[in-house]
């Protein structure tokens, strides 16, 4: 994956409030910053294998630009390049036909279908867990929004043949272990969220083909569910008529059965577990970003997103005084119940000093944010946010 870095620099981006604002870096807090193939500046997590954060000032839009959209892979040994001339999605398994179809086949014999949505990381923010825990420190960034097209899983399976009997469909990508004792990233669905009409194989992202480093030339799309079901560089579909039986899917992306956050405590581990699944309802603040100082007296635009699982957000909420009084911001256009849901609040610093905002959001089944929250594999996270605004006085 080395081969895909062209340039590494080290800086901190800030981002920006009212036009008093000035720029401050912390040396403690910089960001390693890589382009690689086909991406603009991004935040290095890892380069063997390629990881890559979304810095934050990509989030003003509705959707995330391909070439800032996050990276996110498990395994070091992925193709440099794939040829459409002799690439082929295979369907095999508990099925009465076999398939292997070409891009060519995908595009002219199913239906074509598109939806907006929210992949993110179920580790996103792990580097905000208090205590802290292993693995990738995401910060916010290991999201992105988009508009994905291609064909239904459905109809694929369809034309396969599922026979009677069926109970889960895997699915893999191109990108194999470095060592045999790594075990392949396979991740799989239930026969009936696989045939839902929604799970979606897509073959462009806004427009245009996937990138490379986003799983080009075809990647699984799980609306609602969290990207670890998103598999890149898809070739492979099995069905089974048992439960499909795997690492990532038995031993690792596992959260405490029953609680819709993944809450649990340090000294209190939970004792049962299951696959992670549904997004949890979040929102998070995306400019003025940390570490930003603004004027007294001046308007401040505070914005963020908030989303969910697919119920759709509903209302955010903004908090000045530890959570004593809320006030509610502006939410803009629905892009669909997958998407994010961007939001503003128009904000004037009364005096100068430090002022702390909390921001909270609610969806359309009345679920919001807790004050904390915290599991040992730092999934799913959504406790309400905090943002620290340094006011100063205009010279």
């Amino acid at each position: 994956m080395r081969r895909f870095i062209l340039q590494l620099t080290a800086c901190l981006i800030i981002g920006s409030c009212n036009s008093g604002e000035k720029k401050q870096a912390s040396k403690s807090s910089q960001d390693e910053l890589v382009r690689a193939e086909r991406k603009k500046e991004m935040i290095l997590l890892t380069d063997r294998p390629l990881n890559l954060e979304t810095p934050l000032r990509y989030f003003l839009y509705d959707f995330t630009p391909n070439d800032e959209f996050f990276v996110r892979w498990h395994l070091s040994n992925m193709p440099a390049q794939v040829g459409l001339d002799t690439f082929r999605l295979r369907i095999s398994g508990h099925v009465k036909n076999p398939l292997s179809l070409s891009m060519n086949d995908l595009k002219a014999k199913f239906k074509s279908v598109s939806v907006n949505a929210l992949a993110t990381c179920a580790g996103n923010a792990r580097s905000f867990c208090d205590p802290r825990v292993p693995g990738g420190q995401w910060k916010n960034g290991g999201m992105g929004n988009a508009k994905w097209t291609g064909v239904a899983l459905k109809d694929v399976l369809a034309m396969a043949g599922i026979k009677q009997g069926a109970k889960s469909v895997s699915f893999n990508g191109m990108d194999a272990p470095p060592l045999p004792s790594v075990p392949d990233f396979v991740k799989s669905l239930s026969i009936e969220h696989a045939t839902d009409g929604e799970v979606m194989i897509a073959y462009e992202m806004n427009g245009e083909p996937l990138p490379l480093l986003n799983g080009f030339p075809l990647k699984l799309v799980v609306p609602g569910w969290y990207a670890t079901y998103w598999v890149g560089m898809l070739n492979e579909i099995k069905v089974y008529e048992d439960t499909f039986k795997g690492f990532w899917m038995d031993k690792a992306y596992l959260v405490p059965k029953g609680i819709a956050n993944g809450n649990e405590k340090p000294d209190s581990l939970a004792k049962t577990m299951t696959p992670i699944s549904h997004l949890d309802i979040r929102s998070i603040f995306v400019s003025p970003e940390p570490g930003s100082t603004v004027v007294a007296d001046l308007p401040c635009t505070l914005q963020g997103l908030a989303f969910d699982g697919g119920y759709g957000i509903t209302k955010v909420e903004l908090s000045s005084d530890s959570g004593a009084t809320w006030s509610q911001a502006l939410l803009d256009f629905d892009l669909g119940k997958y998407s994010w849901r961007r939001w503003k609040y128009t904000w004037k610093p009364p005096s100068t000093g430090i002022f702390t905002f909390m921001v909270r959001a609610t969806n359309a089944k009345g679920e919001t944010q807790r004050q904390h929250q915290w599991n040992r594999s730092g999934y799913m996270r959504n406790e309400i946010e905090s943002m620290q605004i340094k006011v100063e006085k205009s010279k």
